[in-house]
């Protein structure tokens, strides 16, 4: 269960997302506490579930995953639990969310190129018994991908990166 955070909570948590790897003293200073006091708060975000991970971002392009497509997917109901565990386990898929409206679901997958994309939509996507049809979307250009939280309470001056 989480307690409510006060501002210094917000405040490092942003700092956090900022740079994950900023120093317990950088943080205290910052946030105007004591090194033990920014450590204390860190743990206690982290065992409450506030902080869920602490992840590297890696350029796609330099690791091979340089093509992001979104995937529009519509299931039958039957099967559906077992299709989503079969696409969350694949570590193309980087988001699958249940959405409203004309579809079942939207999928953000990142592959080396459009023949990837193809064998993953072939050989993975299609063959599973629930998915009825899927309309892919290619993007062009990412003008923001971030995996930062907006935080209610905290006032974000812009630079999320």
């Amino acid at each position: 269960m989480h307690s409510e955070m006060d501002d210094i909570d917000r405040k490092i948590c942003g700092l956090l997302q900022a740079n994950a790897r900023a120093s317990s003293a950088e943080l205290a200073e910052t946030v105007g506490l004591s090194v033990s006091s920014a450590n204390e708060r860190v743990r206690r975000l982290v065992s409450q579930g506030v902080v869920v991970g602490w992840q590297a971002r890696l350029d796609p392009d330099v690791v091979g995953a340089g093509l992001c497509a979104l995937v529009f997917i519509d299931m039958d109901y039957e099967g559906e639990p077992e299709a989503c565990a079969a696409l969350v386990a694949r570590p193309e898929v980087m988001e699958l969310h249940h959405v409203s409206g004309a579809h079942s679901y939207l999928m953000k997958i990142r592959v080396r190129d459009s023949r990837a994309l193809q064998a993953f939509l072939q050989e993975v996507l299609k063959p599973l018994p629930a998915v009825r049809r899927t309309e892919t979307l290619l993007s062009l250009e990412a003008l923001k991908e971030t995996t930062a939280m907006p935080i209610a309470g905290l006032d974000s001056g812009g630079d999320d990166a």
